[in-house]
Order: C-alpha cells, then sequence, then structure tokens
C-alpha cells in the first residue's frame, strides 16, 4: 500500500496543509502526561524556584484553589526570568510543533499552541497552583509559535536529509529531538 503524504514531503508553506488527527490526538495525550509530570517535577523544586507557598496550597481543597484562581483571572507573576521567558517559550514551540510536524499551517498549529497552552497549562494543571499569568498567556503562545515555526524548519532541513545534520544520523536525530520532542 501506499504511504501516506506527509507535510515533511510536501513543499514549505505557511499555509498548506495535510492534517494527521489521529497523530495530533496522541500528541495531545502524550502533552497531557507531560503537564502531570511536569507538575510533579514543579512539586520537587524549592519554593522560591515556583514561588508556590506550601502550606498555603495544602490548606485549601485542589478545585476549590483552582475554581478561585481561575474566577479571579490572570495576573503579573513573579516567577523565575529563566521559567517565563526560556522554559515557556521553549513550551510554546513544543505545543506548536505538536501540530505542525501532524501537517497543521501556521495558523492552525498557533490556535493549537495557544489553546494548549492556556487551557491546558495556564487555566488547567497550573490553576490548582497558582493563578493564570499574563505573561505566560502572552510569551507561550506567541513567542513559542515563532520559535516553532524555525524549529520546523530546521526539521524539515534535517528529515529532506535523511535525518542526518552535518552528515551524522545520530547529531540529525537528537537536534529533531530537540525540535520536537512531542
Amino acid at each position: 500500500h501506499k504511504a501516506s503524504l506527509t507535510i515533511y514531503d510536501m513543499p514549505y508553506s505557511m499555509r498548506g496543509s495535510c492534517h494527521d488527527w489521529k497523530r495530533l490526538w496522541l500528541n495531545t495525550g502524550v502533552l497531557a502526561g507531560a503537564y502531570l509530570a511536569t507538575l510533579g517535577v514543579l512539586e520537587l523544586l524549592p519554593e522560591d524556584a515556583t514561588s508556590w507557598n506550601r502550606a498555603a496550597i495544602t490548606s485549601v481543597p485542589p478545585f476549590r484553589r483552582w475554581w478561585t484562581h481561575v474566577k479571579a483571572g490572570p495576573e503579573w507573576d513573579h516567577d523565575n526570568v529563566v521559567f517565563n521567558y526560556v522554559l515557556h517559550p521553549y513550551a510554546g514551540a513544543a505545543y506548536y510543533m505538536g501540530a505542525r510536524s501532524c501537517g497543521f499551517n501556521v495558523y492552525q498549529s498557533f490556535l493549537y499552541c495557544a489553546c494548549i497552552s492556556t487551557i491546558g497549562w495556564e487555566y488547567g494543571i497550573e490553576a490548582f497552583m497558582e493563578y493564570p499569568s499574563w505573561q505566560d498567556l502572552f510569551v507561550t503562545p506567541v513567542i513559542g509559535s515563532v520559535i516553532g515555526e524555525c524549529f520546523y524548519k530546521v526539521k524539515r532541513h534535517i528529515v529532506s536529509d535523511g535525518y542526518r545534520l552535518a552528515g551524522s544520523r545520530i547529531l540529525g536525530n537528537i537536534v529533531v529531538f530537540l525540535v520536537d520532542p512531542v
């Protein structure tokens, strides 16, 4: 049988698409699992890294705490600069690539990234621990999508060369994993 056409088989286009919905849903499941794992890792970090007051957090039942945070709406957070301006854009790029590498175009991938970062993380998992953050609502999907499109171009280049970078399949696969971890 004939292999399915992927986005990497098509010429580069910001508007072209060939949706792989099954893989997108799989990627969404992977991201949901990653959210839970990330929450576990963040729980292990010292309070000054996350700005989470564990005594205050554990004194309120989880869903009441989530509802209070969601209802109050976003605030300007004082998280570590590395979290806000390095890890959040990288996460946004990973969310973006979760859709872009499944054949979705730039606009669809941005929308997916915005939904995953806003609904899944800021108003989802992270709202159990803190109020949604203005800078995360902007930085993660917007800057993340710009970085994500750069990652997409890097991955296209490596894929077009048989997953080789500088003649090395090992290096090519490592970079592909870094730019498209989902």
